[in-house]
C-alpha cells in the first residue's frame, strides 16, 4: 500500500487524515507542519514527523496539501508552488461516503470529505477542498485551489475560478460563475457573477470588499488557468 504524509495538521488536515484512514486506500504515515511545537507529537493519533520541506525527503510517499482558513486561503496555491512536486506525487483523497458518478472527474491533490454529491459530469480540479456536505451538480466546474466549506449548494452550470472560496452553507445559483481568488461569505446566496478578488456576502450576496491581501497576492501572481491540474472545460 502507498504511504500519504498530509501536510499540515491544523482541521482539514485531521480530517483528511481520518478520511484516508477511513478509506484504507493509503497507508497514512503522518503530517508534515512547519509548527516546531507540534513536531514529534501525535494530532488525533496520527504522528507530526516534521516540517513540511520533508516532502522532498520522502520521494515515495504521496503528498495531498491541507493547510488554509478564511483569512488565508491563498496558503495551498503557495506551498505546492514551493514545493514543485510532479503532479503525480499528489494523492486524491475521497471519503468512502462521498458520491461521485461516473462521469466526474477529481484533479490531483484535492480532497473529497463525508457525504458531498458530485452528481453528473462535474469537473473539480487540482488542490481542490471539498468538505462535508456538499452538492454539486451536472456541468459544474471546480478550479484549482478552490474551497468549498461544509454544506455549500451549486446549481447546475457553476463556474467557480481558480482560488475562489465559498463560506459554508452558502447557495450558488445556475450558471454562475465566481471569479478567481472571490470569497463567498457563510450563509449567502448567490444570484449573479462575482468578479475576481472580491468579497461578497448576504442573501442575495452583494460586494462587501476587496479580497485580503493574500487572496490579491495570488490573482495579481498567477496567470488565469495556471497550469496545476491543466484547463477545465
Amino acid at each position: 500500500m502507498t504511504g500519504l504524509v498530509v501536510v499540515g495538521a491544523g482541521g482539514f488536515a485531521r480530517e483528511t487524515a481520518q478520511a484516508v484512514r477511513d478509506s484504507g486506500a493509503f497507508e497514512l504515515l503522518g503530517h508534515l507542519d512547519d509548527n516546531p511545537g507540534l513536531h514529534g507529537t501525535d494530532v488525533d493519533g496520527v504522528p507530526v514527523l516534521g516540517g513540511t520541506d520533508l516532502v522532498h525527503e520522502l520521494p515515495g510517499a504521496q503528498v495531498v496539501v491541507c493547510v488554509g482558513n478564511p483569512r488565508d486561503y491563498a496558503a495551498r496555491a503557495r506551498l505546492v508552488r514551493r514545493f514543485g512536486l510532479p503532479e503525480e506525487r499528489y494523492a486524491t483523497v475521497v471519503h468512502p461516503t462521498a458520491v461521485v458518478s461516473a462521469t466526474s472527474r477529481i484533479g490531483a491533490g484535492s480532497v473529497l470529505l463525508a457525504h458531498c454529491v458530485l452528481t453528473a459530469a462535474v469537473r473539480v480540479g487540482a488542490h481542490v477542498a471539498v468538505m462535508p456536505h456538499v452538492v454539486l451538480t451536472h456541468d459544474d466546474v471546480i478550479e484549482d485551489f478552490a474551497t468549498l466549506t461544509s454544506g455549500v449548494r451549486l446549481g447546475g452550470g457553476v463556474r467557480l475560478e481558480r482560488g475562489a472560496y465559498i463560506g459554508s452553507g452558502a447557495l450558488v445559483r445556475e450558471g454562475t460563475t465566481v471569479g478567481a481568488w472571490s470569497q463567498i461569505g457563510m450563509g449567502s446566496s448567490v444570484l449573479a457573477d462575482v468578479p475576481p478578488g472580491e468579497v461578497w456576502v448576504g442573501s442575495p450576496a452583494r460586494r462587501l470588499r476587496e479580497a485580503g491581501a493574500p487572496a490579491l497576492d495570488a490573482l495579481a501572481t498567477e496567470t488565469p488557468n495556471a497550469p496545476v491540474g491543466g484547463p477545465l472545460t
